[in-house]
């Protein structure tokens, strides 16, 4: 035999070892995946997709108001998959899907060498099975052992799976930024529309989202998503999936986002926020995924008037106050090439705020307007254009940016209101709110104004302090001297000098006509004579926060700051005959299942409860607080839907409560409201409000079943130019709500209650009329407080002057 030379044996020993490693190596790895494998989730579980399902905000008759949720989701079938979006998704992150077994290995060898060259970790080598595995069970730590078991993982997928089941998953949850979990929320969330409806460059720039979804989205970065959706396109062109031309047209696509918004049936923005902030202060951000679905106390018809109500007010004081130009101008070469891509871009990032509609000036003159809008060519002229005063001295040139309300009969030209405002309705009989504005339009700031904008009430604060002075006394006939009044206190800056407004004085007045006319002199004695102290013990019955009364004179003219809801609350006591309920807007909260976990359990005025009787006035401060608390009732009450509710307290005398409506009654009649009358009403009562310098302007009315209020003033406290009371400012988007709310609803005043007698009395003492006096009035008064009599014409010139010296 021939012995083995050294080298042959050196070989076959170098053999040896390396197929010894290559064993161990295999045992290794077979043990590994013995191991791992036990750990990995099953295929059958991807087919059972836990949904995040949203939180969905309803109306109380049924309608969608908003939608809030930690994930969206839109489930497709792979046939219902484009291939044009298929071919994307392949073009950019794995082109060789349909032939690798789940793994990629010439990826996996291109990352290993990197790693040995550079010693950086990446996501190289990723199939698009590799990712479903990651995206579905896995972390996305960058470990070699969650690399491993995503191998493992994928494998077993491609076995027990077809390519296009692996696809149509991997299509439905990769995430891909803004909460959109698949491509079919992708395509809403960024496009607003379906997947069938996407153009090239919108599936190129979805397929190019897997990579930074959160950071390279075109909601968060445009440009970012536009060269991501470029490197798709030319991935798409390498791999033969589009022609050239296709590419170059995708290419010049503008990249128009459009911000996916639910399908709402009414617009209450305000409320939905409201509604998303109190279930996620109770269930934390659990509340956006457990499919809640909420009924509020919204009115779906009421809600529109209520907006369609604020917005013209809004604009009329706007187009009161002029045209303050274009809100911007786009570049004349744009305005040049009307149809092109750029043109579409620029004019694609307006838009409309508040229903007003966007619009490019093409043309102006000789009275005439010509637009270009996102229906189509528009012309305004005459009555559409005459509030803006456009001459030659205050011209629209091409290109300007101006906009147009659709909401009148015929378009008018417009402008985004700088004014702001609110309005908010509530049943007073439980404090449900049937219809809530905190703004021109939500979108465009969602500073709620109607529960966060505290502004002084003004005049509105009047029926408060009117009424702590009928609980202790005064009646509509007792009569105040309405003349100047100076006070001189070392404890203040300056002298103050309050006036009327307009500055005139009328002598001796009775406490109805003071109220129906606002006189703030006689306020002001009213507050002096009642004292301080005793208003600040009684005016919180209403459920107005006592912390925010001010301890001077100055609460007589409404110096405190209340926000439109409370106002609304305190209104309410006077409409209900003096309860104090509390605002609420959930109705009831369900559950994924559809299972009731919350019931509203309102307090609710019951003059037939039996509740604790109105204490004497010298004792309101034992029991006054800024929220009542509700009067104990052995076991809740149940009303005809069979929801629970408390009796609420009944913190006012009814008979006070009454007064003060019968006056703010007259106020719609004759006073500073009587504009109401239009309405055609005899059941309305309210009061205007004008904080100082015309700061704020209110209207706080009522029906004996509907109470809304309406604020109009600038966020940043401005006057609002003279003239601007609540009467003109506020006063029309009351009157606008209340004819939508109250059609078909029969008239209907509170009751008198009992212990009110009706007298005679003479109109300028308020005493009792003598027998025979031809300019004797009635008057309503509580029996306690009924005036003296008057027994002489001597005797009522003596005490017609003595008047001259109260306070």
């Amino acid at each position: 035999m021939t012995p083995y030379k050294p080298a042959s044996r050196v070989l076959l020993w170098l053999l040896a070892i390396v197929l010894l490693l290559a064993a161990l190596g295999a045992a290794s790895l077979y043990a590994a995946a013995v191991h791992y494998g036990r750990d990995l989730p099953s295929v059958a579980s991807l087919r059972e997709l836990q949904l995040s399902v949203p939180m969905r905000i309803y109306s109380r008759d049924g309608k969608l108001i908003g939608e809030f949720g930690s994930e969206r989701r839109a489930l497709l079938r792979y046939e219902e998959l484009p291939p044009r979006l298929v071919q994307a998704f392949l073009a950019a992150e794995d082109d060789r899907f349909f032939e690798h077994p789940g793994v990629d290995w010439q990826g996996l060898l291109r990352a290993g060498l990197k790693f040995a060259a550079t010693g950086e970790k990446t996501q190289g080598g990723s199939t698009i099975t590799m990712q479903l595995a990651r995206n579905v069970f896995l972390s996305s730590e960058r470990t070699f052992t969650r690399k491993f078991k995503e191998i493992l993982l994928a494998l077993r997928i491609e076995r027990e799976l077809s390519k296009e089941q692996i696809i149509e998953l991997y299509l439905n949850k990769i995430f891909l930024g803004e909460r959109a979990y698949g491509v079919g929320a992708a395509a809403l969330v960024y496009f607003g529309q379906t997947v069938d409806g996407l153009t090239l460059g919108q599936a190129a720039t979805i397929a190019g989202l897997p990579k930074a979804p959160s950071r390279d989205n075109p909601v968060v970065n445009p440009q970012r998503a536009a060269e991501r959706r470029d490197y798709v396109l030319r991935r798409m062109h390498a791999q033969g999936y589009i022609s050239t031309a296709e590419l170059q047209a995708a290419l010049a696509e503008p990249l128009l986002v459009r911000p996916y918004r639910p399908p709402v049936e009414v617009e209450a923005d305000y409320v939905a926020e409201m509604v998303r902030a109190e279930l996620v202060g109770r269930y934390g951000e659990a509340a956006y995924s457990l499919g809640l679905t909420v009924t509020t106390t919204v009115d779906a018809a009421k809600q529109a008037a209520a907006n369609a109500a604020l917005r013209a007010a809004l604009l009329a004081y706007d187009r009161r106050h002029g045209w303050r130009g274009p809100e911007a101008r786009l570049p004349a070469e744009l305005l040049a090439q009307p149809d092109s891509p750029e043109f579409a871009a620029e004019f694609g990032r307006l838009l409309p705020v508040g229903g007003l509609q966007p619009a490019v000036v093409s043309a102006f003159a000789g009275g005439r307007l010509d637009l270009l809008t996102a229906s189509g060519p528009l012309t305004l002229q005459g009555e559409a254009l005459a509030w803006a005063g456009l001459g030659d001295k205050n011209r629209l040139m091409p290109g300007d940016i101006v906009r147009v309300d659709r909401s009148t009969a015929t378009p008018q030209l417009a402008q985004l209101p700088q004014v702001q405002g609110a309005l908010v309705a509530l049943d007073p009989d439980d404090g449900a709110i049937e219809a809530l504005v905190g703004g021109f339009d939500f979108h465009a700031g969602k500073f709620n104004r109607a529960t966060q904008a505290r502004r002084q009430a003004g005049s509105g604060f009047k029926p408060f302090l009117y009424a702590a002075a009928m609980a202790h006394g005064y009646t509509p006939a007792s009569v105040l001297l309405d003349a100047p009044v100076v006070f001189d206190d070392p404890h203040l800056e300056a002298t103050w000098r309050p006036e009327n407004y307009g500055g005139d004085i009328k002598g001796p007045m009775r406490l109805r006509e003071a109220l129906v006319q606002s006189r703030n002199l006689v306020s002001i004695r009213l507050l002096m004579g009642l004292g301080i102290d005793t208003a600040l013990d009684y005016i919180p019955r209403f459920g107005l926060p006592a912390e925010r009364l001010p301890r001077d004179l100055t609460m007589a003219l409404g110096s405190a700051v209340f926000t439109p809801l409370e106002m609304a609350r305190a209104y309410a006591t006077l409409a209900n005959g003096g309860f104090v309920v509390d605002p609420y807007v959930i109705l009831e909260v369900r559950d994924g299942r559809g299972e009731v976990i919350e019931r509203a359990r309102p307090k609710r005025a019951c003059p037939e409860c039996v509740a604790p009787a109105v204490p004497a006035p010298d004792a309101a401060a034992d029991l006054l607080s800024a929220t009542p608390a509700p009067t104990p009732a052995p076991t809740p009450l149940v009303d005809d839907a069979d929801r629970e509710w408390l009796p609420a307290e009944q913190t006012v005398d009814p008979a006070v409560a009454w007064l003060i409506g019968d006056i703010l009654h007259d106020v719609t009649v004759r006073g500073t409201a009587a504009k109401v009358a239009e309405l055609k009403r005899n059941d309305l009562a309210g009061k205007t409000g004008t904080s100082n310098d015309e700061t704020d302007a209110w209207f706080n009315g009522y029906q004996r079943h509907q109470v809304a209020v309406v604020w109009v003033g600038f966020d940043r406290p401005t006057p609002l130019g003279r003239g601007e009371v609540g009467g003109r400012a506020a006063l029309p988007a009351w009157m606008d709500y209340m004819r939508v709310a109250l059609d078909g609803v029969a008239q209907e005043r509170a009751p008198r209650p009992s212990g009110l007698v009706n007298v005679r009395i003479d109109p300028d003492t308020g005493f009792l009329a003598a027998a025979g006096d031809p300019d004797a009035i009635f008057e309503t008064v509580p029996l306690a407080s009924v005036p003296p009599a008057m027994e002489s014409p001597q005797q009522r010139q003596d005490e017609g002057s003595g008047l001259q010296d109260l306070f």
